[in-house]
């Protein structure tokens, strides 16, 4: 009798699931909305390939401190994240700043505790860790 149950359960299983599914198409519209939320947000192009769209001109000159700021280091710096002094905490960066502004641009190239080198700002130079060392602290 369990038997003639469990296969009675089995059908009326197959049969709702063979109903549902050819609810579960989708319309043209739904499929064009599906592809539209699931397309790649950009495209690589490669130098040399004609990929069409404007060329991007890479800056000549070095970045100010507040637009590496801007770029690199707001994560940490704009609230504090593991003792990352503040931008215009001004007791803050005088602690680091006692060592000496060498000794400090040291620290943000090579890393200090949590703050990773550079801050992970790769492509800032020298002059551009200074320069956002000098807005953070606000002796810009």
């Amino acid at each position: 009798m369990k038997m003639l149950q469990a296969m009675m359960l089995f059908v009326a299983t197959l049969v709702m699931a063979q109903a549902n599914a050819s609810t579960d198409a989708l319309t043209d519209a739904q499929t064009e909305k599906l592809r539209e939320r699931i397309k790649p947000v950009a495209e690589v192009c490669v130098q040399g390939d004609d990929c069409g769209g404007p060329v991007v001109v890479v800056a000549s000159g070095p970045r100010s401190g507040e637009a590496v700021y801007n770029a690199a280091c707001t994560t940490c710096h704009a609230v504090g994240v593991a003792g990352a002094p503040k931008k215009g905490d001004v007791a803050a960066w005088d602690k680091r700043l006692a060592k000496g502004f060498d000794a400090t641009l040291a620290n943000a190239i090579n890393g200090l505790n949590a703050m990773p080198a550079k801050g992970l700002c790769m492509d800032c130079s020298d002059d551009e860790l200074t320069a956002a060392i000098k807005f953070m602290s606000g002796r810009e």
